[in-house]
């Protein structure tokens, strides 16, 4: 388990953007859906620029913002942005095959990432695990705060490539439904 999270770690960008161009390939969004999509992505968005202007990678263990409720706020961030994106997309049959996708490279990845943490921070962050949960919040009464939110960290963690990725990919979805082309039609009408 511990060699597949260092190859998890190592192919989940590349991977993750070829099944999300195969993923957008296969939807049909409406207007209606873009709208609905667009929130909860956004909401994701959100909690991933939160992460990012609390974490200093490499250097200090982030406990303070959404790290105070979870231990993975960006991954956490990414699946609800992901889950935004197929509710645009009207891809609702595409979440399992998300979820496993989740489960068999993501989850390998953080845990990897704990082991890394454990090395670099050994009881800071076995106490940080004992208080805060793995994936999913709990809103438990929050500790002090170690670091305040910066916006040089969020620029430093170069997570508005991540919103750009975002805007191109609601607007690809918006292309979509105005054009009323299905992908998985005109790929079938060429075979």
């Amino acid at each position: 388990m511990e060699e597949w999270g260092r190859t998890a770690q190592r192919i989940r960008v590349p991977l993750g953007t070829v099944t999300g161009i195969i993923f957008l390939l296969l939807m049909h969004p409406s207007m209606r859906s873009i709208m609905l999509g667009a929130i909860v992505a956004f909401a994701g968005a959100a909690i991933r620029v939160w992460a990012s202007g609390h974490i200093i990678k490499g250097k200090v263990l982030a406990q303070s913002g959404p790290y105070a409720y979870t231990r993975n706020p960006l991954y956490l961030g990414s699946f609800v942005m992901a889950l935004g994106i197929l509710i645009s997309g009207q891809g609702f049959w595409l979440i399992i095959p998300f979820c496993l996708f989740l489960a068999v490279i993501y989850y390998p990845v953080m845990k990897a990432e704990e082991r890394e943490l454990v090395q670099g921070h050994g009881d800071d962050f076995r106490a940080y695990v004992s208080r805060v949960p793995f994936f999913f919040p709990a809103f438990r009464k929050k500790r002090a705060n170690a670091s305040s939110f910066s916006w040089e960290r969020v620029l430093k963690n170069r997570e508005h490539h991540t919103l750009a990725g975002l805007l191109l990919t609601e607007a690809f979805l918006i292309c979509l439904a105005l054009s009323g082309v299905r992908i998985t039609s005109l790929l079938a009408s060429l075979f």
